[in-house]
């Protein structure tokens, strides 16, 4: 689980390089870019002439492509109904049945699952199968987003910068100070899609030794910028002289009052009097008014 951008086909494909199944095939299903009519024949594949424009060799599909090895199904939640009924079959019975056919094929995979919203919540509300949920949810990893994994911004960026210095034949050593400033303030609601994709367009036009603020994408640059409208602002001191009146007023501008004003204001009580002559100040009834 985790949220869009945040890498959760990599942790996958990591899964499977550090497995014994890491000599067989990785394969990836994104079930919310497959019309659902289509995903059946891309799991479990179909025979010749199964249905009208089939192929005429018949397809082997991606459940028998991926047997000894990983099937990553990416995007689960916008699986069918029927889709669901028919993984959880799979799963249950380490079998698969191409469409047209009657003879079941058996199959050894590893399942992973992907989701960037949360399943409970889908099967409360009966948009998914409680029993295919808690047969994939037997160990689920919670991929944070790169705003919670602050460290891996500078990392990451590292691994791009080198990366894409030799796709662009460029020799740019890393961020700028300015440029780090930018990146450990900014949300990257993208996450690491996002931050990719910012370093890849700034290795394109950037020309010195270190990723710049000029290179950075325009819209990157505007959200991090800070604005302060010119109007409204007052002066410290003017704020300082105007909350050490009012507190005077409520406490009093006697003795025992200024006192709690000192304890109120968290200063010393010759600072209060300091302060009163700084600014001049005098109770309401010795203010004289013309």
């Amino acid at each position: 689980m985790g949220q869009t951008g945040t890498g959760k086909e990599l942790f996958a494909k990591a899964i499977h390089d550090i497995s014994p199944r890491r000599n067989k095939k990785f394969i990836v299903v994104n079930c919310g870019a497959i019309p659902d009519s289509l995903l059946e024949s891309e799991l479990f594949g179909y025979e010749k002439g199964a249905f009208t424009g089939a192929n005429s060799n018949g397809k082997v599909g991606k459940f028998e492509e991926a047997d000894g090895g990983t099937i990553f199904l990416d995007e689960i939640e916008n699986m069918s109904q029927f889709m669901q009924n028919k993984i959880l079959r799979a799963i249950e019975d380490r079998k698969i049945c191409k469409i047209g056919s009657n003879k079941e094929v058996g199959v050894n995979v590893r399942i992973i699952g992907a989701t960037n919203i949360e399943l409970k919540k889908m099967v409360e509300e009966g948009k998914f199968r409680k029993d295919l949920y808690y047969r994939l949810n037997v160990i689920c990893f919670k991929i944070p987003s790169l705003i919670e994994r602050k460290d891996d911004i500078f990392l990451i960026s590292d691994y791009l910068i080198e990366k894409y210095c030799k796709v662009f034949k460029k020799n740019i050593i890393g961020l700028s100070p300015k440029v780090k400033k930018l990146f450990n303030i900014h949300k990257w609601e993208g996450n690491v899609r996002e931050l990719r994709n910012v370093i890849e367009y700034a290795m394109n036009f950037e020309n010195s030794k270190y990723i710049t603020e000029a290179s950075l994408p325009n819209e990157f640059i505007g959200e991090n910028e800070v604005r302060i409208k010119p109007e409204g602002i007052v002066p410290i001191e003017e704020m300082e002289k105007e909350v050490l009146r009012k507190t005077l007023d409520w406490f009093g501008w006697d003795e025992a009052g200024k006192i709690r004003v000192a304890e109120a204001l968290g200063i010393s009580r010759s600072s209060v009097y300091r302060k009163i002559a700084k600014y001049h100040l005098e109770p309401p009834d010795m203010i004289n008014i013309s």
